[in-house]
């Protein structure tokens, strides 16, 4: 591996090969949502929690600091009023990123979408210039378009995660497939690291930790949730109790406590 790519590679996935990644890319899909109306405060407040990465676009990533945590520009949008909107296009760029001061990147592919052709040709691009720059590449690897009938079944996760692997990233995100076993098969048939997305907002923050916990049971590498942290009453305890999960093998009746949730 590039050293310059190993280098960065290591202030997201920390020694234990795992991560806890906060995406915050939300602004232009879905415009300013509660949570990350003031993004400073909000990052800020992650930090404290001990997020090891955060997920920004461009132009945010140029106005806030991020004190010690991994900074992972997004080169991917698309906002939720287009006709199109599993299309992401491509909006920065690689050396952009660079930069900004970028310890890696990501791009978002929805396998399976009417324009799959279009994104998968910018991911296997992007992994190119990564490559060429030592800048490592997060792959938001999702089963979304008219032959999906079930975005979180086991056998199209599984399929859109190798895809990202094949294409050349170095840590996959994808949807959780709902229980251990079956999350297996995706993370032992894809080559490199991954992390699972949070999707539509939890009815609670138990549902959250179980999830992350039962994933990691799975050989997960951690996590890239955004809205089930952000929008939390406390946005730094749940940092806590996920980086304990994460990082600290901890229960999720142990991590419960930290939010002062009961099982």
């Amino acid at each position: 591996m590039n050293p310059g790519k190993k280098r960065r590679l290591e202030r997201i996935l920390k020694p234990d090969n795992c991560t806890v990644i906060i995406p915050m890319d939300h602004g232009v899909s879905s415009g300013p949502i509660r949570g990350i109306e003031n993004m400073q405060e909000t990052i800020n407040r992650l930090i404290a929690g001990g997020a090891d990465a955060i997920v920004l676009h461009k132009g945010i990533a140029k106005r806030v600091e991020a004190a010690n945590a991994g900074l992972i520009v997004h080169l991917s949008a698309i906002s939720n009023l287009s006709p199109n909107s599993q299309n992401k296009v491509q909006v920065c760029s690689v050396t952009e990123a660079v930069r900004i001061g970028a310890d890696a990147v990501s791009v978002h592919v929805n396998v399976g979408a009417v324009d799959e052709d279009k994104m998968l040709t910018k991911l296997g691009k992007v992994a190119d210039e990564c490559d060429l720059l030592g800048m490592p590449l997060l792959a938001m690897m999702y089963p979304r378009g008219p032959k999906i009938a079930n975005e979180h079944a086991v056998e199209p996760v599984a399929h859109a995660a190798r895809i990202g692997a094949e294409l050349g990233a170095d840590i996959i995100k994808t949807n959780y497939t709902g229980d251990t076993e079956s999350f297996r098969r995706v993370v032992e048939t894809c080559s490199i690291p991954v992390v699972i997305a949070g999707g539509p907002k939890s009815e609670t923050p138990m549902e959250v930790l179980q999830m992350v916990h039962d994933s990691l049971e799975a050989g997960c590498a951690g996590l890239s949730i955004g809205r089930n942290v952000f929008q939390h009453k406390n946005p730094t305890l749940m940092v806590k109790a996920l980086v304990a999960i994460v990082h600290g093998k901890a229960t999720v009746e142990q991590a419960a406590k930290i939010l002062g949730e009961t099982k």
